[in-house]
């Protein structure tokens, strides 16, 4: 049974750390399990893979419909969770996570919580399950750059999508228009 973890510093994110069956001809773990998390009636409905080279910067997104639970398959991520939602304890905290090879971990982030990455490897395989199916009216962001928050992404030399690099500041987007607990 893998170790599930509060993250401590944001309220509703819990951290995976599976139990590794190892041996000389490499390794067996389970990365994901339903019953592991609090929000036991979510159905996963998508499983979807990111790969990305080196130095690129995903994010940061967030949802209002959507919960994620993100395992590295291969290479290492630096991960960066922003909570956004006005009515939480925890509001405009900044938790970060380098995770893959040498940190193998997952990463339930819940509806409300701003999530990004950046590659910090050459090469980086990210798998995540979602609990709805894509809806492109679902998708929001934040700027990964955001100056209020000084965000330390790993990485010297970024590269960031064009969707991305025009997402607003966090000050810029009106409380209505950001997701609650």
């Amino acid at each position: 049974m893998a170790v599930i973890t509060e993250s401590g510093l944001i309220k509703g994110v819990y951290k995976t750390e599976p139990r590794i069956f190892g041996d000389d001809r490499g390794r067996f773990m389970e990365s994901f399990r339903k019953e592991w998390f609090p929000q036991r009636s979510w159905d996963i409905v998508q499983c979807n893979r990111s790969d990305s080279t080196q130095g690129v910067v995903r994010g940061l997104h967030y949802h209002f419909k959507q919960v994620d639970y993100w395992f590295v398959v291969s290479g290492m991520i630096r991960a960066v969770l922003l909570d956004i939602r006005p009515n939480s304890p925890t509001f405009k905290t900044v938790q970060t996570f380098d995770m893959g090879d040498d940190n193998i971990m997952g990463l339930f982030i819940p509806v409300g919580v701003a999530h990004g990455f950046a590659t910090l490897t050459e090469r980086v395989t990210l798998t995540y399950v979602v609990d709805n199916y894509y809806d492109n009216s679902d998708e929001f962001g934040v700027a990964w750059n955001d100056p209020a928050f000084d965000i330390d992404w790993g990485v010297s030399e970024v590269t960031v999508s064009g969707r991305d690099a025009q997402n607003r500041n966090l000050v810029d987007i009106p409380v209505g228009e950001l997701p609650r607990l």
